[in-house]
C-alpha cells in the first residue's frame, strides 16, 4: 500500500482499549449511596469522557436539596471514589484489552507510526500497564498533565505536539461524544466506536472494537484529505 500520510494515533482508554466502565459506575454508585444522592446505570451514562470532577458535579446536581460543598470537600469526595475505583482495578489483566486492540497496535507499531494515550482517566498509566500493552505507546497525556477535559481539544493537542505531529496528520479514537468533540476541536480526523447516534460528528464509524481495521482507517483518511 502507499505510503501513508498518518503521523499518529491517539487512543481514548475506556471503551476502547478496555472497558473500565463497569469499575467506574461501581465505585460511583459506591459513593452516590454514602451520599444518598440517586444515581443508576442510566445516569451512569451521562458521565462517560467526563473528568473525575465534572463526574461528581453532575451526580450532585441530581440530588434534592442539591449540596453545597466546599472545593476542599469536593476534592476529598472525588479522592474518595478513585481510592474504590483504584481497589477494583487492580483485578485487570491483558484478557480485559477489548477485541481487535492488540492487533490494531502492532499493525500501528510496524509501520512505524506514532501513538499516544489521551485519557480522561488519571489511572491511565496504571491501567495500560496491567493490560500488559504500555510498551506500544509512545506518549500518555491523561487527566493530572491538562487543564480541561473533553470536549475540550487539549488533551489530543498536548497528544499531538508531544509526539511532535501535526494534528492535521493525526486519527484520533473515542467511544464518547465528548471526545469526537475533542478530536474534531482539535482538527483531527475522528474514528468513533458506537453508533451513529452518538458518533455523528465521527469521520470514520465502527460498531465495536474488533472493527478497528488499520488499512480500512488510513483509505478513510486519505479519501477525506484527498486533493
Amino acid at each position: 500500500m502507499a505510503a501513508s500520510h498518518i503521523q499518529a494515533v491517539l487512543f481514548d482508554l475506556d471503551g476502547v482499549i478496555t472497558d473500565t466502565a463497569e469499575y467506574h459506575y461501581l465505585a460511583w454508585k459506591k459513593l452516590a449511596d454514602e451520599l444518598q444522592v440517586p444515581f443508576d446505570r442510566h445516569f451512569n451514562e451521562a458521565l462517560k469522557g467526563l473528568s473525575r470532577m465534572d463526574s461528581l458535579k453532575k451526580i450532585l446536581e441530581n440530588a434534592r436539596p442539591e449540596p453545597s460543598f466546599s472545593e476542599e470537600k469536593l476534592n476529598e469526595l472525588a479522592d474518595r471514589k478513585n481510592e474504590y475505583y483504584k481497589e477494583l482495578i487492580r483485578q485487570i489483566s491483558p484478557a480485559d484489552l477489548l477485541p481487535g486492540i492488540h492487533n490494531l497496535l502492532e499493525d500501528i507499531k510496524e509501520r512505524g507510526i506514532k501513538t499516544a494515550l489521551a485519557s480522561a482517566s488519571k489511572n491511565a498509566m496504571f491501567v495500560i500497564d496491567r493490560l500488559g500493552v504500555a510498551s506500544f505507546f509512545d506518549e500518555i497525556v491523561d487527566a493530572a498533565r491538562i487543564q480541561h477535559g473533553k470536549p475540550d481539544p487539549e488533551i489530543f493537542l498536548t497528544g499531538a505536539r508531544k509526539l511532535n505531529a501535526d494534528p492535521a496528520f493525526c486519527i484520533g479514537i473515542e467511544d464518547a461524544e465528548a471526545g469526537i468533540q475533542a478530536i474534531k476541536a482539535a482538527g483531527m480526523f475522528a474514528v468513533g466506536v458506537g453508533t451513529s447516534e452518538n458518533m455523528n460528528q465521527a469521520d470514520f464509524l465502527v460498531e465495536g472494537t474488533r472493527d478497528l481495521d488499520f488499512e480500512k482507517i488510513e483509505s478513510a483518511f486519505l479519501l477525506k484529505n484527498k486533493g
